[in-house]
C-alpha cells in the first residue's frame, strides 16, 4: 500500500485511540486526507512583542521572557509571573501542570505564545505555547499554520503543535510519492507551481510569498477540476439528450407580442433571443433564467411557451403555491387574449368535475398551456406533445418531481422517409410495449424530455451560480421595465412602533394594504424576545379593532390549504387591509394595492429573504415603504446586514453581500453541508474571480478535446475518475 493510502494510527505520535478521535472529528482517515487538510490561518511567530504593549484586544501575541517566579495554586491551576524588562505578565496553566512547574524555574527565558485576555485587572495568558528562544531562525519559516480544531480534540492532545507535528510526519513520508495533477501546459500558462511544493508550502511556508503562491494553486486546482466535471457533464448530457426541433415562432406569439402596452426590455429581448437558439438546435435545453423580482420573468416565460405552441407542441409552468398558480394563471389569460391560444389552470384544488375536461383536453391537444402547481406532473395527467415546462421557483421542486415532468414529454416515433421525429398521437400508442412482442415490428419510439426552463426570483451570486447550476445554460435579467417605482426601507427598532402604527393607519386610510411578517409562528421558549406571528397577531387586531373598520388575515405554515387560500385571498381582493404572515409568502403573492411591507425582527432574516419580502410591495403606481423592525438584541453583523437593505435595491449586490457574510451554503439553510463538493481551500464568497478562470480555462481544455483522450490530458482524466468532484447537482432535472 501507498504511503498516501495508508491508515494515519500508523503515523508516528497517532496510534489507534488518537486516530479513531481525529477521524470523526476532522473526517481525516488516510495520509492523503491528511496532507490536504489546511490551515484556515496563519500566525507570525517572528516577531516578539513588549510585555509593556501587550492588550486584551490582540488577537495571538509571543513575548519572550524570564520566569520571575512560580505559585502551584492547587494540582491543576499553576500561575507562572515573566518579565522582560518592560513589564510583567502572567502565565496560567490548569493543564501539565506539574510538567510546566518543573520546566518553567525561576530564572529561565522562554517564548511564550498565546491570546491575551485580562483577569482581575491583570494581563495574562491562559495556556500559552511555551518554546526555548531560537538563538538562529535562518532557514525556518517564521508563519505557523493554524488548524481547525474541536474540543474533544484538544481534550484528547491533539492540540494545534501537535497537528504540526503530525503533518511534518505524514509530508516527509507522502511527498516523495504525490504525482502532479494539471498538465505542464497548465502549470505554466497560469504561472503554477508543482503540487508537492504547493502542499509543502501551504502547511510549512518559507514566507509569505511562498504562501500566496501555495495557495493560489491549491484554490485554483479546486476551482478548475469542480468546474470540468460540471462542464464535461454538462458535454455529455447535451450529446446524448435528444431535444424537440422548434424552428418556427408562430402567429400566437407574434399576436402577443404585438399587443403588449409596452416594449420589452433590453434583457428581456436578449433572454428571448438566447430560449430561440436553444430550442431549435436540437438538444434538449436546460436554461435557469435569474431576475429579479419584478423584472419581468413572466412574460418571458409566456412568449417561450408560445414558441412551443407555434411548433405544435405545449407548454406547462409549474408553480410552487396554489396562490402563485392561480396568479400567473389571471395574468397570463390577460396575455393570450389575442392570440386564441387555450389555456387551463391545474392545481390540487381544481375538481373532479374541472378535471375530467381539462385532462381530455391536455391529452388530445385541444389545451396548449397549462399553469399548476405539481398536480402537472401526477400520474392521470396525460400531455399529447408536451414540448416546454417553466419551473418557477425551482428549488421548491424535489428532484423526484422534476424527474416525473421529464416523463410526460412527447412519444416521439422516427421516421425512416423523413428522417425526423414526430409525436406519436394518443391513439396509436400501444397499451404494452412493441419492443419483443412476437409478429409485431419493432418500432423506435420513445418519449422525448420536453424543454426545460427553470426560473428564480432569488438573485444568486455569479460563483454560486456557476457551482450549484454550472451544467444549466445561465439567462439573468438584469434590467427592471421602466417606471417601476424603487421601495423606501427603513430600519427602526421596537420604541418606533407607535409611529409605524399611525404610518400604517394613514396608509389604510389611502386605500392601501400591509403586509407584516415575521420571523415565527409561536414563541419559542429559547428566544423569547423575538417577534411571533400567534403574539403578532394579538397587537395588531388591538391596534386596528375590528369595530373600527379594520379587517386583518393571517397566514403560517401550520394552517391548512383551505385556510390558508381562504385568507390570502381576502388581502389579494382587498377585502383584508392588513395580512399578518410568516414568509410563506416570500414567494409569488402579488397584490400591487400592497404599499407596506412591515418585517418584524428583520435581524432573524438573511439579505436575500429580506430583498424577496421586499419585493412583495412596490408593484403598483403608488409609492411603496419596507420598514424593518429591529429587536434591541441587534448582533453589529445583523445591523449591517439591515443597513445594506436600506442603502441599495440592487438584488444581486445583496446576493454577493450575503454570501461573504452567510458564506455559500445558506442556499441550502445549512453553512459548510449546503456546498455541493468538499472545497478544502477556495472559498466561492472570496475567490470570485479565481473561479472565472478556473472555469474559462476548463472550458477552453473540453473544447479542444471533448473526451480527454488526449496523452496531455490523460493527468485530468485520472484525477476526474477518483470522484472527488462528483457531487449533488442542484440543476439535475432528472
Amino acid at each position: 500500500m501507498s504511503e498516501l493510502a495508508s491508515d494515519i494510527q500508523y503515523l508516528p505520535g497517532v496510534g489507534p485511540k488518537r486516530a479513531a478521535l481525529i477521524k470523526k472529528e476532522l473526517d481525516v482517515h488516510t495520509m492523503d486526507d491528511l496532507i490536504h487538510f489546511y490551515p484556515f490561518r496563519y500566525l507570525d511567530r517572528s516577531s516578539i512583542t513588549p510585555i509593556v504593549s501587550v492588550t486584551p484586544d490582540l488577537a495571538y501575541v509571543q513575548v519572550q521572557g524570564r520566569v520571575v517566579s512560580r505559585n502551584l495554586i492547587s494540582i491543576k491551576h499553576l500561575s507562572v509571573i515573566v518579565e522582560d524588562g518592560t513589564g510583567r505578565m502572567e502565565m496560567v496553566f490548569f493543564k501539565g501542570v506539574k510538567w510546566n512547574f518543573d520546566r518553567l524555574a525561576p530564572g529561565s527565558v522562554w517564548l511564550f505564545f498565546g491570546k491575551p485576555q485580562v483577569y482581575n485587572d491583570r494581563i495574562n495568558m491562559v495556556h500559552p505555547e511555551v518554546d526555548a528562544p531560537q538563538q538562529d531562525t535562518s532557514g525556518k519559516g517564521t508563519l505557523t499554520g493554524v488548524y481547525p480544531s474541536t474540543e474533544k480534540l484538544k481534550a484528547g492532545g491533539v492540540t494545534g503543535k501537535t497537528m504540526c507535528k503530525l503533518q511534518r510526519s505524514a509530508l516527509a513520508l507522502c511527498l516523495p510519492e504525490l504525482r502532479e495533477t494539471l498538465p505542464d501546459y497548465i502549470l505554466m500558462k497560469y504561472g503554477l507551481p508543482s503540487l508537492p511544493w504547493a502542499i509543502q508550502n501551504i502547511h510549512f511556508p518559507s514566507d509569505s510569498h511562498a504562501l500566496a503562491a501555495a495557495s493560489r494553486r491549491l484554490k485554483f486546482e479546486e476551482l478548475f477540476f469542480l468546474q470540468l466535471s460540471l462542464l464535461k457533464q454538462k458535454y455529455v448530457r447535451s450529446r446524448a439528450s435528444q431535444g424537440l426541433v422548434m424552428k418556427h415562432v408562430g402567429p400566437a406569439f407574434h399576436a402577443c407580442y404585438n399587443a403588449l402596452p409596452y416594449a420589452l426590455t433590453g434583457a428581456q429581448q436578449r433572454v428571448i433571443k438566447e430560449i430561440r437558439a436553444d430550442v431549435s438546435c436540437g438538444s434538449q435545453m436546460n436554461r435557469l433564467l435569474q431576475g429579479d423580482v419584478g423584472s419581468g420573468k413572466t412574460m418571458v416565460a409566456v412568449l417561450s411557451c408560445l414558441i412551443a405552441i407555434g411548433n405544435g407542441y405545449q407548454a406547462c409552468i409549474m408553480a410552487p403555491t396554489e396562490v402563485l398558480a392561480q396568479q400567473h394563471f389571471a395574468n397570463i389569460q390577460k396575455y393570450l387574449a389575442p392570440t386564441g391560444v387555450q389555456c387551463a389552470l391545474l392545481t390540487g384544488s381544481t375538481t373532479q368535475k374541472e378535471r375530467r375536461p381539462l385532462l381530455a383536453g391536455l391529452a388530445d391537444g385541444s389545451i396548449q398551456l397549462v399553469v399548476g402547481t405539481h398536480a402537472l406532473i401526477e400520474e392521470p395527467v396525460r400531455y399529447k406533445a408536451l414540448g416546454l415546462a417553466v419551473i418557477d421557483e425551482q428549488h421548491r421542486f424535489g428532484v423526484s418531481q422534476r424527474a416525473a415532468l421529464w416523463q410526460k414529454g412527447p412519444l416521439m416515433r422516427f421516421d425512416q422517409r423523413s428522417g425526423a421525429w414526430a409525436p406519436v398521437s394518443v391513439s396509436e400508442r400501444p397499451a404494452i410495449p412493441l419492443e419483443g412482442v412476437q409478429g409485431v415490428r419493432t418500432v423506435r419510439d420513445q418519449n422525448v424530455p420536453p424543454h426545460i426552463l427553470v426560473m428564480t426570483a432569488t438573485p444568486i451570486p455569479r460563483t454560486l451560480a456557476m457551482t450549484f447550476y454550472g451544467d444549466l445554460d445561465l439567462s439573468v435579467i438584469d434590467e427592471m421595465p421602466p417606471g417601476r417605482k424603487p421601495v423606501q426601507t427603513m430600519l427602526i427598532g421596537t420604541n418606533k412602533l407607535p409611529a409605524m402604527y399611525r404610518f400604517m393607519r394613514e396608509e389604510i386610510a389611502r386605500g392601501r394594504q400591509v403586509f407584516v411578517v415575521y420571523p415565527m409562528i409561536f414563541i419559542n421558549e429559547k428566544m423569547e424576545d423575538i417577534s411571533n406571528v400567534e403574539q403578532g397577531y394579538e397587537d395588531i387586531l388591538k391596534a386596528f379593532p375590528l369595530e373600527e373598520g379594520y379587517k386583518v388575515a393571517i397566514v403560517h405554515g401550520q394552517q391548512n390549504n383551505e385556510q390558508k387560500l381562504f385568507n390570502m385571498k381576502a388581502f389579494v381582493d382587498g377585502r383584508a387591509h392588513i395580512l399578518v404572515s410568516t414568509t410563506v409568502i416570500e414567494v409569488g403573492v402579488d397584490v400591487p394595492n400592497a404599499s407596506v411591507m412591515v418585517i418584524r425582527s428583520a435581524q432573524r432574516f438573511g439579505l436575500s429573504q429580506l430583498h424577496q419580502l421586499r419585493g412583495r410591495v412596490g408593484r403598483g403606481a403608488e409609492k411603496s415603504y419596507c420598514i424593518l423592525v429591529k429587536d434591541p438584541k441587534t448582533g453589529k453583523e445583523a445591523q449591517q446586514r439591515l443597513e445594506l437593505m436600506c442603502a441599495t435595491e440592487d438584488g444581486f449586490e445583496i446576493a454577493e453581500q450575503d454570501m461573504k457574510m452567510r458564506g455559500p451554503g445558506d442556499l441550502e439553510g445549512t453553512q459548510q453541508s449546503g456546498l455541493p463538493v468538499d472545497l478544502h481551500i477556495a472559498s466561492l464568497a472570496r475567490d470570485g474571480a479565481m473561479l472565472e478562470e478556473a472555469r474559462s480555462c476548463a472550458q477552453r481544455v473540453l473544447n479542444a478535446d471533448p473526451a480527454l483522450t488526449e496523452p496531455r490530458n490523460a493527468v485530468l482524466l485520472q484525477e476526474l475518475r477518483k470522484g472527488k468532484y462528483d457531487f449533488k447537482n442542484y440543476s439535475n432535472i432528472s
